[in-house]
């Protein structure tokens, strides 16, 4: 996967956001979600264990809530990418990991990491 980056100066974005309203919609909608995101990111980190940041951070990233049919395999994460996505140790990580796949939560190999719906227990449970 390739990524590109582009900046925009501020006064062509201004420019664009009002002569092309399509793209003002899009943009702004865009903006709105990511905010929301960044808001749910934060009440997460503030209230919730690492062990249900983990089960989320997880069901996230293999795309469940999102409406659309969930992607059951994630690529290969390392345990120190996933402890600073979720703002804990690696080793509490693999302890977590670890009893997910005891729990039959998740199972993991050399093709990644593959998540059943059934990991949002974690999450939901008390």
């Amino acid at each position: 996967m390739v990524s590109t980056a582009l900046v925009v100066p501020k006064r062509q974005m201004i420019r664009l956001l009002h002569n092309h309203h399509t793209f003002s919609d899009r943009f702004i909608a865009h903006m709105l979600v990511r905010n929301a995101r960044l808001e749910a990111d934060l009440v997460d980190q503030l209230f919730n264990s690492s062990e249900k940041r983990l089960a989320r951070t997880l069901l996230l990233l293999a795309g469940y809530g999102n409406g659309d049919k969930p992607l059951q395999l994630l690529p290969t994460l390392s345990q120190e990418t996933l402890a600073e996505m979720i703002g804990t140790t690696r080793s509490r990580v693999n302890f977590f990991l670890n009893k997910f796949r005891k729990l039959g939560f998740i199972r993991y190999d050399a093709a990644g990491i593959a998540i059943k719906p059934a990991l949002l227990t974690i999450i939901v449970h008390d």
